[in-house]
């Protein structure tokens, strides 16, 4: 046995006696999504009449564990980008929401938060006395800059990142053994309208562009719709499934990447078990910062950078609200405004607001005058360069605030389009 091994066994913990060193008052932070820990909530939750005003900050939280308001006074969710686990803790007032944009967030922890706690997910510890942080880098590398208490999950079944993913046995308090599976993301079929959009995007991106592409179904339709181009790269936030069928097809092999060329960059990894078996130890993939991966200038030095993300409603001077229902918060701004202000950086790239034209059973035109009363404005119309439906592709950059109005409304469903023109009409647009 080794000093490190020595060290882990030292530091070597149940969940239940991790939580312990939590005190009232901790500002704990959380990776995204699939690096959230799967023990130490629900530890944290069963001592809460212990604790007051503990923070849990995260974003894309996956199991509603904490999500009680009787928790609140005790462990409260601060939500950086909302999911479908954190919605009502939101909407309702017993957790509270933080604007940014994700490039900002380690600064914004590192600078405005007390950040004095992280608990995580980790691959197994390496003969160096290395862990991986597998699939949430994001903010949480910053996170530890500044973190007091370090308790991490070690889980067999998280793969090993690679890039500027690790962190040393001799940062960690508390090290806590877990194997249960990973959180996954189920790939649901994409629909006939989602290809439709998907290939009117495809058409417009050149052999040798680097993508950013979501997670969804219009971006997994996009992804399909890519198979045949050649010499395609990814530089983005999310790794997906997508990217694995595009890489084994042969279409991307990231050799006209203008930074950091032949590898796959991202900060964290959300998908199925055979995503998380492509990332294992694999070179071409490198994990990094949000706040170098989603940097607008770092964007903006590949060259043909493609920025592809969705939106709930655009208006007709190309307002893009990606992130409410009005005033209810339903996601948050993400790498959206990132990584368009990094493909408009580009030379040669573009950047692609995607939509399906109507909502609730087509009774809704998702192209409006102007976005609902509370609405967020996610995407500047300043950052905005293509609009894309099922009835075509608006072209925004360049464009008078009368011409992206007769364009988007030539992308709207066709039985809107009167009544968009009348609203614009009166509004001056036209």
């Amino acid at each position: 046995m080794n000093r490190f091994q020595e060290m882990y066994k030292e530091k070597l913990a149940t969940a239940e006696e991790a939580v312990q060193i939590i005190e009232s008052g901790d500002d704990i932070w959380f990776p995204v999504g699939g690096g959230e820990p799967q023990l130490l909530p629900q530890a944290l939750v069963d001592r809460r009449e212990d604790l007051q005003d503990v923070k849990v900050n995260q974003i894309l939280p996956l199991k509603p564990t904490m999500f009680k308001e009787e928790y609140a006074p005790h462990v409260k969710h601060y939500s950086w980008f909302c999911s479908g686990a954190s919605r009502q803790a939101i909407n309702e007032g017993w957790g509270e929401f933080f604007p940014n944009y994700f490039h900002e967030v380690p600064r914004l922890l590192l600078n405005y938060r007390k950040a004095n706690v992280v608990m995580m997910t980790v691959s197994p510890m390496d003969k160096h006395g290395y862990f991986s942080m597998s699939l949430g880098i994001d903010y949480t590398k910053a996170a530890l800059q500044k973190a007091e208490k370090v308790i991490v999950e070690v889980n067999p079944n998280a793969p090993r990142s690679l890039g500027n993913s690790f962190i040393h046995v001799s940062q960690i308090n508390h090290v806590v053994e877990c194997d249960d599976p990973m959180p996954t993301l189920a790939i649901p079929p994409t629909t006939e309208l989602e290809e439709t959009i998907g290939k009117y995007v495809a058409e417009l991106i050149d052999d040798g562009s680097t993508l950013q592409i979501g997670v969804g179904g219009i971006p997994n339709a996009v992804a399909k719709a890519l198979l045949s181009k050649k010499d395609l790269g990814i530089h983005t936030e999310m790794i997906v499934d997508g990217m694995v069928d595009l890489l084994e097809s042969g279409a991307v092999n990231n050799s006209k990447k203008t930074f950091h060329p032949g590898k796959i960059l991202g900060t964290f990894a959300l998908g199925t078990k055979r995503l998380y078996d492509f990332m294992d130890d694999n070179p071409i993939v490198e994990m990094h910062p949000v706040s170098y991966t989603n940097d607008p200038y770092n964007i903006g030095k590949n060259d043909n950078m493609i920025a592809i993300n969705a939106s709930i409603e655009v208006d007709l001077t190309g307002q893009c609200c990606s992130e409410s229902m009005g005033c209810r918060q339903f996601s948050g701004t993400g790498g959206q405004a990132d990584f368009f202000r990094g493909a408009n950086i580009s030379k040669g790239g573009k950047g692609f607001v995607t939509l399906a034209s109507t909502a609730k059973g087509g009774t809704i035109s998702r192209i409006v005058p102007k976005l609902s009363h509370g609405a967020v404005v996610t995407t500047s119309r300043n950052d905005v360069d293509h609009v894309v439906t099922e009835y075509g592709v608006a072209k925004l950059r360049g464009k008078s605030i009368r011409e992206r109005a007769l364009a988007l409304i030539q992308i709207a469903h066709p039985d809107f389009r009167d009544e968009l023109k009348e609203e614009a009409q009166k509004m001056a647009l036209l």
